[in-house]
């Protein structure tokens, strides 16, 4: 497996954000009709397995030390092996690296697996912010990647 970044006009990986927008509306989850082009300001990280890119997911700037991820999204045959876990590590390594230490996300309410995922890696769910403040379909989670003593 490999995790490797890629630009916004990569075409494997508008095909992936289509996909994840089209299992979205296909499954009634949300998505509310929008359609989302890969975006300049997100640094995009693909996975490549077996010749193929089979997930992707990006992060933003949003404050100062803060960064949001985007787009996580695993093709659904290769869901199951730990490809999303591994891509969240990479995410949060690559905005820390920058100077992001906190990290913060938001997913669907129903998107169960998602909110697993992200409760797992050490995310804690926080009040909707933002453009998702007041949308009763967002959850949104919080992590710092700073260590902290108890």
């Amino acid at each position: 497996m490999l995790i490797e970044s890629r630009p916004a006009t990569d075409p494997e990986l508008a095909a992936l954000l289509m996909a994840q927008q089209q299992e979205i509306s296909d499954t009634g989850t949300g998505g509310y009709g929008v359609r989302c082009a890969p975006r300049a300001d997100v640094a995009y990280l693909v996975v490549v397995l077996q010749h193929r890119v089979v997930a992707c997911g990006g992060w933003r700037v949003l404050e100062d030390d803060v960064a949001e991820i985007k787009r996580m999204y695993v093709r659904p045959s290769f869901r199951g092996r730990g490809i999303a876990r591994q891509l969240i590590v990479a995410l949060e390594e690559e905005a820390l690296a920058a100077g992001r230490p906190m990290l913060r996300l938001e997913t669907g309410t129903d998107l169960s697996a998602a909110i697993g995922l992200y409760r797992s890696a050490g995310y804690r769910e926080i009040p909707a912010y933002g453009e998702h403040a007041g949308n009763p379909f967002s959850v949104c989670f919080e992590k710092s990647l700073l260590l902290t003593s108890h």
